[in-house]
């Protein structure tokens, strides 16, 4: 079966992939700071790389597969002091999401699944009023695979079931794999290791990076990075989105 890139295909083609009830993959991301290594579009690297993969193992698994373009734009409020984070409201952000689904299904898509990397509170807190606002209008099927929650957490690296993630092995490992050329490696190499847990400083009422114990937005241990790690967990993040949605459309 098919896996197409909507922003490559003329609208004929379009028409005709859109006539096959497709599943669509929207990337989710931000723009916001990642350390003094990484690039703000950090989440939306690694987001395209899930529904890359995701896409594949979809198509390959008999379903029509369509992949758009990504969203950059997003909550972002623990980054917000930091130069580059673009951050918009929740209610924005919800909005938007639902009226791509709208449209999604007015065009005849059976399915909007997002393969999310971004998990400021703020920002899933959009995605699950989306959520219930897709609902509400019937159509699509949403699909979201929460990264934070079980049972998709406990397959990923330990950094990121510790908690202490953001710009760290596991979403450095990733970029050095999809985007090497992006990562700042001669300021990597000399990080030291910050293993104050952010899901913690979440849970303790902390609202922005500098609060949670990171004066440079970055969480964990960077300078332990490979791109040998970052594939096997894009493999991993490609898998979990995969089986979310032939879960719900099977």
């Amino acid at each position: 079966m098919a896996l197409c890139y909507l922003a490559d295909m003329t609208w004929h083609e379009a028409r005709e992939a859109f006539d096959k009830a497709p599943v669509a993959i929207l990337p989710v991301g931000a723009l916001e700071a990642h350390g003094p290594h990484l690039p703000l579009a950090t989440d939306v690297i690694i987001a395209e790389a899930m529904a890359r993969v995701g896409a594949r193992l979809v198509a390959a698994a008999g379903k029509e597969v369509v992949v758009l373009p990504a969203l950059p734009y997003t909550a972002a409020p623990f980054a917000e002091g930091f130069a580059g984070t673009l951050s918009l409201p929740r209610a924005t952000i919800a909005r938007l999401v639902a009226d791509i689904a709208a449209e999604l299904a007015r065009q005849g898509v059976s399915c909007l699944a997002l393969a999310n990397a971004h998990l400021d509170p703020a920002h899933l807190g959009a995605l699950a009023d989306a959520a219930d606002l897709v609902r509400a209008a019937g159509a699509p099927k949403l699909v979201h695979p929460d990264l934070t929650r079980k049972p998709w957490a406990g397959r990923l690296t330990e950094e990121f079931k510790s908690g202490a993630c953001h710009a760290g092995q596991y979403e450095t490992s990733v970029v050095m794999a999809a985007r090497p050329e992006l990562v700042r490696d001669e300021v990597r190499s000399t990080l030291p290791d910050n293993p104050r847990s952010l899901s913690r400083a979440i849970a303790e009422g902390h609202s922005t990076f500098e609060a949670a114990g990171g004066p440079e937005a970055y969480f964990g241990y960077p300078g332990a990075a490979t791109a040998d790690e970052g594939r096997a967990t894009i493999e991993v993040l490609g898998q979990i989105l995969a089986e979310a949605i032939l879960t719900d459309v099977t």
